[in-house]
């Protein structure tokens, strides 16, 4: 059985989640394939996919994709417009809208609202990470068409912590865009108060994609580096290859640092999910589609948005409580390990075929 995953663009928590679902669902002869519509970076792909993997937003060669490919059904994440548009190239199958995220709530809620039309005439399902309020939102505009909901897929085997040398510096971590709804601010204004109040030498590392980055943000964001006299503890890193992600998380958790996640709305950050795989403790706005992943004290801290004050003092004892900090650490692997098992993924997602009645065959 082959499955087909459309997205814009070969990047972030998405393309993450394609790479893991692929090993998930291929145990259970379901066989992903992936169709992007652009690659902005330089190299063709930057992660391996393993999986057939399409670049084109050509309709004849999208045609060609969707009529070799003989899929079972067509999993796209956001493009709701891709549904009229797929149906018009002569796709017949199973069609499930997935949302992942839309950014901020009034955004996710106004792209939903667009979306009544074609959803209403081409879709067969939505599938969403059980992310609180883009369910309230399905359940609110969509009453009628089938829903379904589960946590998605991290393979901590090919994830996970590594024992490596350390430099004796303290590390905290910020990964996204430099765009508004990641509130790049929050982390330098934390950083800040952290490196000038308590300690001088901690080394900040920002990880992101300049290729989705928005350039007046970024302007702004190198302005606020040099106004908060940041720059000698700031290191930003572009482009990182996901299989040396794992080296950072690891070093970071073992130097007595942690990932911060600033975000204002998400859907499900994989982010999150590869920090505890790899031991590092994480401290995070409650940004929605944390919930599955982080409880407080025990998996991880929450600050509240836009308090740095309290962002300061949850911080401090996550690097200053040695008892609790190691406890979150081992919590929180245990935790991504029952909750975000491959195998339940992949049973979660043959329930969801065999419901929409696609005929299954392990």
């Amino acid at each position: 059985m082959n499955i087909l995953f459309v997205f814009y663009v070969p990047s972030g928590g998405v393309e993450t989640l394609n790479r893991q679902r692929f090993s998930a669902l291929k145990k259970f002869n379901i066989n992903a394939h992936f169709l992007y519509y652009e690659n902005k970076r330089k190299q063709k792909l930057l992660n391996n996919h393993i999986g057939p993997t399409f670049i084109s937003n050509n309709d004849s060669e999208i045609k060609k994709i969707l009529e070799d490919g003989k899929y079972s059904a067509v999993v796209v994440v956001s493009d709701f417009q891709a549904l009229a548009r797929f149906r018009a190239l002569g796709y017949n199958g199973k069609m499930i809208l997935e949302i992942q995220g839309y950014g901020p709530k009034h955004v996710a809620k106004g792209a939903l609202s667009n979306a009544i039309p074609q959803v209403n005439a081409y879709a067969d399902g939505f599938l969403n990470p059980k992310t609180p309020h883009i369910m309230q939102l399905l359940d609110e505009l969509y009453p009628s068409v089938p829903k379904f909901s589960f946590n998605n897929c991290f393979d901590t085997s090919q994830f996970s912590y590594r024992s490596l040398p350390l430099d004796g510096v303290r590390k905290i971590a910020w990964i996204g865009r430099i765009e508004d709804n990641k509130n790049w601010r929050e982390f330098l204004q934390i950083g800040y108060q952290l490196v000038h109040n308590y300690y001088p030498n901690i080394q900040l590392l920002m990880f992101e994609d300049p290729t989705l980055s928005v350039p007046n943000e970024r302007v702004k964001f190198k302005r606020l580096i040099t106004q908060l006299n940041l720059s000698k503890n700031l290191t930003v890193h572009s482009n990182v290859p996901n299989s040396q992600m794992a080296n950072y998380y690891s070093i970071i958790g073992d130097s007595g640092g942690f990932l911060c996640s600033t975000s204002k709305v998400e859907g499900a950050p994989y982010a999150l999910l590869e920090a505890m795989s790899c031991r590092c403790p994480v401290l995070t706005t409650d940004s929605d589609g944390v919930r599955s992943s982080i409880i407080h004290n025990q998996t991880g801290k929450y600050y509240t948005l836009g308090n740095i004050d309290n962002a300061v003092r949850e911080a401090k004892e996550l690097m200053n409580n040695k008892a609790l900090r190691e406890s979150i650490r081992s919590n929180a692997l245990e935790h991504v390990k029952t909750h975000f098992s491959p195998d339940l993924y992949a049973q979660n997602f043959i329930n969801m075929l065999v419901s929409l009645g696609i005929n299954y065959k392990a």
